[in-house]
């Protein structure tokens, strides 16, 4: 075994700033590039992900030739892994603005186009949970159908939850692993133990300093949080540390939010605190508003910083953010794959593989 050597290599469709990307090289797959329409994440991709290129596309437009020529690739290479983590907007619970996501619905579609001309060894596929759920509309329940066809492909297709993968975050994901190597189903590799919780990468014994609403940190390191306004500072003063939330005035008709006022409901984790003994919630695009989930701190009178959000999302502290504004970077930040969890991907893809040799 120990003169097998790993020879896998990968290329990550829909990078974005590289959460996906940085778990599977993590764990020892190689990958070649990133390709993505948005260019605002090249230079967050290429400082993180050393040895990529940064393919600045619109899958819509490029043509697996083109690719093919680019990074000299081959097709019906066994070492070769293609990913396709389009962006979900379209079949996400959380965002009800369709009409401006309609085009992701079929990036899914796009990317079976590289699949079946490369026939690669291995073909990942990372969503929300949505796509599965609607796999006719979304075109998942014909790429499956193509993948087992004639039994091309062994596939995995799944919502795992990340938590279960070494993520200090609730996250339901849906996976779709493609093994054309062997006739072995594969699942991510899950983390045994107790799952990583808040109090586990947060806080000062993790080296996040206490800081106020609104302050701005300039540094790499990201410890910015949004400003608050009087009043919501007065809400965070009387909600519980510690996994407080807004039933702490809910009949408060100075402080309760006029549509939550006698609401003890629906809503209930709006203004919430997080628990430093669970995991977070699941990092969204807009954690660092207070507002918007539960997203204040534990224990200080804030949101999130951007920098706590990356690390809830399995981001290592070092890792760069090369953004202009709170809002694209903590959108960088929500859309992520997380890390560790592409990581427990990864590793169930090498292991198959080196197994097969």
């Amino acid at each position: 075994m120990e003169n097998k050597t790993n020879t896998l290599k990968a290329v990550d469709f829909f990078c974005s700033g590289g959460g996906m990307s940085h778990g599977m090289q993590n764990a020892g797959i190689k990958i070649l590039a990133g390709i993505d329409f948005d260019n605002t994440c090249k230079e967050t991709y290429e400082t993180n992900i050393k040895g990529a290129e940064f393919i600045h596309k619109d899958v819509f437009e490029y043509q697996p030739e083109e690719l093919e020529n680019q990074l000299k690739l081959k097709k019906n290479d066994d070492d070769l892994v293609l990913i396709g983590c389009s962006p979900c907007q379209f079949w996400s619970i959380i965002n009800t603005k369709k009409q401006k996501s309609e085009k992701s619905k079929d990036l899914l579609k796009e990317f079976r186009r590289f699949v079946e001309y490369f026939m690669p060894g291995y073909v990942v596929v990372e969503n929300v949970p949505g796509v599965f759920r609607k796999k006719e509309e979304s075109g998942l329940q014909d790429f499956i159908d193509w993948l087992k066809e004639d039994d091309k492909y062994k596939v995995h297709c799944k919502i795992h939850e990340v938590s279960n993968y070494g993520v200090p975050q609730y996250r339901k994901r849906f996976t779709l692993i493609a093994n054309r190597i062997t006739k072995d189903e594969l699942a991510p590799i899950r983390v045994p133990g107790e799952k990583i919780r808040v109090k586990d990468v947060i806080g000062e014994h993790n080296g996040f300093p206490k800081i106020k609403p609104g302050n701005k940190d300039l540094s790499d390191f990201m410890h910015t949080t949004s400003g608050l306004s009087e009043i919501n500072l007065k809400r965070l003063a009387i909600t519980p540390k510690n996994g407080g939330t807004r039933m702490a005035y809910v009949f408060d008709k100075e402080l309760a939010p006029k549509c939550h006022y006698n609401n003890t409901k629906s809503f209930v984790d709006i203004y919430g605190r997080m628990w430093w003994e669970r995991p977070s919630p699941t990092i969204t695009t807009k954690f660092f508003s207070f507002s918007n989930g539960r997203f204040a701190h534990p224990e200080e009178d804030r949101a999130i910083s951007l920098r706590e959000g990356a690390v809830l999302q399995s981001f290592p502290k070092d890792y760069i953010f090369k953004t202009t504004t709170v809002a694209n970077t903590a959108r960088m930040i929500g859309n992520a794959v997380p890390p560790k969890y592409a990581e427990a991907i990864a590793k169930a893809i090498i292991k198959n593989h080196l197994d097969a040799i």
